[in-house]
Order: C-alpha cells, then sequence, then structure tokens
C-alpha cells in the first residue's frame, strides 16, 4: 500500500501540472479536437476519446509483452534462489495480443465502444534436474462492453467518466504438455479469461494548446464472484498520465507514465499444486508496477487514407514490486490502427 501511495501521488503531481500549467490561457471558444495526431492518446491507451454524433471508428492493436527475472518485492532473484523452495522456475514469457475494437457514438455526449482480444502466451521453465521446457496457450481473451458519457469539454480540455464490463469469453482450462506429463492444466498465468464478469470504472481527462496535447486516466478492474475453477483475480487500480507534442500536422509524439496495483488470488484451483512452481501458488501474483513509455501518432494525409491515424508505444519498466518470486515486466510494445468515418 505504501508503493501504492508513491505512484499515486506521482499521478496526481503530474496531473496537477497538466490541469494549472499546461491548461491556462486557453481560448473560451475552442474546444478539444481529435482531428490531429495527437488528438488521440498514446495507441496504449484505451477509452481516451469521445467521437461526435453518427461517428463510427474500427482500430486493431498489435500488443507483445516480455517477462523476463523473477523479483520478491523490489529485490531480483537468480534461478538457483526460486528453486530452493520449488521444483521448477519460469524463466521468461511471451504474450502477444491482437485487439479488435468498434466506437460508435449515439450523441455528442455518449459513445459506446466494444473489444475482443486473441492472445497466445509462451513461456519457458527450468527444472531442478536442468530440463528445459516450454508451455504455450492462446484463446479468445476476455470482451469487453463499455460507455463513455462525457462530463466537460470547454476552454481545449474534456472530461469523461468510463464505465463498462468484461465478458469472460476467455478461457481457464488450458492445458499443455509439461515434464509431469501429456495435457497438464496450465498454472494461473497460462490462462487467459478470468471467468468471471469484472466491473471496469474510469474517468479520462484530456486538454490540448496549440503545438501539445495532454491527459490523463484513472482506472479500475472489480471482480465479481468466483470463477468455475474456484478463484477469482485480483482487483486492480491503474494510474497514467501523458504529454504529446505535434511536430507537423500529421506526426506527434508522447511521453506517458502508467502505474498499476494488482491484488493477490482470491481461492485456489484445486488441479494446481503450489508447491510444483511459483506460477501455480495464488500468493505469487499481484503488486505494483510503474512504467515509463514513448511513443507516437501518425495521421495520414487526406483521400484515400482520410480518418486514418497509425501508432506506436514501446514501454519499460520504471519500478516493480512484486508479490513474489514472480516474473517481473521486460518490457511492452504496442503497435495499432485506427480508422474514423
Amino acid at each position: 500500500m505504501k508503493n501504492l501511495r508513491k505512484i499515486l501521488i506521482i499521478f496526481l503531481l503530474t496531473l496537477g501540472w497538466q490541469l494549472t500549467v499546461l491548461g491556462q490561457d486557453q481560448p473560451e471558444t475552442s474546444v478539444w479536437t481529435s482531428s490531429r495526431p495527437d488528438g488521440h492518446a498514446p495507441i496504449g491507451v484505451m477509452g481516451d476519446h469521445m467521437h461526435k454524433k453518427g461517428e463510427w471508428m474500427i482500430s486493431y492493436r498489435f500488443m507483445n509483452m516480455n517477462m523476463k527475472d523473477n523479483y520478491r518485492d523490489s529485490d531480483e532473484l537468480s534461478d538457483a534462489e526460486v528453486l530452493q523452495d520449488f521444483m521448477i522456475v519460469p524463466l521468461d514469457m511471451t504474450m502477444n495480443m491482437h485487439m479488435f475494437g468498434v466506437m460508435y457514438a449515439i450523441s455528442d455526449k455518449i459513445t459506446l465502444m466494444g473489444m475482443l482480444n486473441y492472445t497466445r502466451l509462451s513461456m519457458d521453465h527450468l527444472t531442478r534436474s536442468g530440463v528445459v521446457f516450454n508451455t504455450e496457450s492462446s484463446s479468445l481473451a476476455d470482451s469487453k462492453l463499455t460507455a463513455l458519457y462525457q462530463l466537460f469539454s470547454k476552454n481545449r480540455q474534456s472530461i469523461h467518466l468510463n464505465a463498462g464490463i468484461s465478458i469472460p469469453t476467455g478461457s481457464q482450462d488450458n492445458r499443455d504438455a509439461t515434464p509431469m506429463g501429456e495435457n497438464q492444466k496450465l498454472p494461473y498465468p497460462m490462462q487467459i479469461g478470468s471467468g468471471t464478469l469484472d466491473f471496469l470504472p474510469g474517468v479520462t481527462y484530456l486538454g490540448q494548446a496549440d503545438k501539445l496535447s495532454w491527459g490523463a486516466q484513472v482506472a479500475a478492474v472489480l471482480r465479481t464472484g468466483e470463477n468455475d475453477e474456484g478463484y477469482t483475480f485480483g482487483n486492480k487500480a491503474n494510474f497514467t498520465s501523458w504529454i504529446a507534442y505535434r511536430w507537423l500536422d500529421w506526426v506527434s509524439t508522447s511521453l506517458r507514465l502508467n502505474g498499476n496495483s494488482t491484488g493477490k488470488i482470491d481461492g485456489a484451483d484445486d488441479d494446481l499444486n503450489p508447491m510444483m512452481v511459483q506460477t501455480a501458488n495464488p500468493d505469487n501474483f499481484g503488486g505494483e508496477q510503474l512504467f515509463a513509455s514513448l511513443g507516437a501518432n501518425f495521421q495520414l494525409p487526406a483521400g484515400v487514407f482520410s480518418g486514418t491515424r497509425i501508432g506506436l508505444e514501446y514501454a519499460l519498466p520504471v519500478y516493480q514490486n512484486l508479490n513474489g518470486p514472480q516474473l517481473g515486466i521486460n518490457n511492452n510494445f504496442t503497435l495499432g490502427i485506427q480508422y474514423s468515418f
């Protein structure tokens, strides 16, 4: 909790700076606009902007996340240290996500958003006897439906509420071959769905000047009930803040801070042995993380490409304090394309 307060303080200080410095001296008649490359947040931010009545947007994002090195709290552990307590140690993990989104504005104040996500996971392991093996899983992930409601739009600044649900369409019974045998049930990080209906509340602030834009978002994942396997993933709080500079009419770059806090798993899957590998122990989940990201948005020229925006963002960890042993995030890359009409 102490480290979560540090992340929240950084977020609030950044937001306060945005509100008091960047937002001053804006013309009374001007409004925030999405018709510039920095009119959307960095591509890694979801539900960041509204649309005008009757406007559609379809999008595709590809995200690659690499996890490496085990941590307990903020201390990095060697493989040998982890193997003192478990028969198997995870070495690294790769997550590839394909996200398909659609947005439609039923009015100037309400925009609806839906997202489907196909995820592929791969994890390398090392046993005490020196055997290296890999497990993989892939499936449709949980699907999301969100409504964005405009609270304020004036002086090139905007605030809207995010209210969504996550529908448990992802799998929780992924299996693969391991040294224990064929068709073994995989531990929690290799399960793609949550198995629970989750609420996704949030609030987003945006602001613009002639060359600069900025924004901040507070969001959460609130779990409900218990899945069919006997456990519930931890709740999650996320705080992010960014600033972007428009170099030309078609290109902008951004810097972003993103902090999150995630709870431990509640309950347990009886098919998993928590003494075999750390990823089968529900206590080894959650913690606090802070990331710094560099991004760019490209707005394609009018004509056949009118309404098309390409975004990319690369993130590195600044701070990780994990309930471990647990693999930390090494880097995260997102590439996306958005088309409005």
